[in-house]
């Protein structure tokens, strides 16, 4: 059994800064691609960032700039610093991890979700 914990959101006003933070747990063979995702109410989740083992990253066009993804590989956590927030970034925010549980057994876990709200 696989466990995704994140924690770091809450409510901050516009041009504020939040840090997610997401601790993966349980069986794990292999980590491969760490993401953060974000659902707005009445909108799709989307893809807001995410990074591969070797560092490697890619960003919505829409926090290019604002937003940070890294991974502590050692501590099976990631990380999303998020910088000049936007009203329109408030979210349930959700980390995403890939990889395999055993060589061969494919993984992919969801975290429960934390939600962020930015005011104006």
């Amino acid at each position: 059994q696989v466990q995704l914990v994140e924690s770091g959101g809450g409510l901050v006003q516009a041009g504020g800064s939040l840090r997610l933070s997401c601790a993966a747990s349980g069986t794990i063979f292999s980590l491969c691609t760490m993401a953060w995702y974000r659902q707005a109410p009445g909108k799709q989740r989307e893809l807001v960032a995410i990074i591969t083992t070797g560092g490697s990253t890619n960003y919505a066009d829409s926090v290019k700039g604002r937003f940070t993804i890294s991974r502590d590989n050692a501590k099976k956590t990631s990380y999303l610093q998020m910088n000049s927030l936007k009203p329109e970034d408030t979210a349930v925010y959700y980390c995403n991890v890939t990889g395999e549980l055993a060589r061969g057994r494919y993984l992919e876990a969801w975290g429960q979700g934390t939600l962020v709200t930015v005011s104006s």
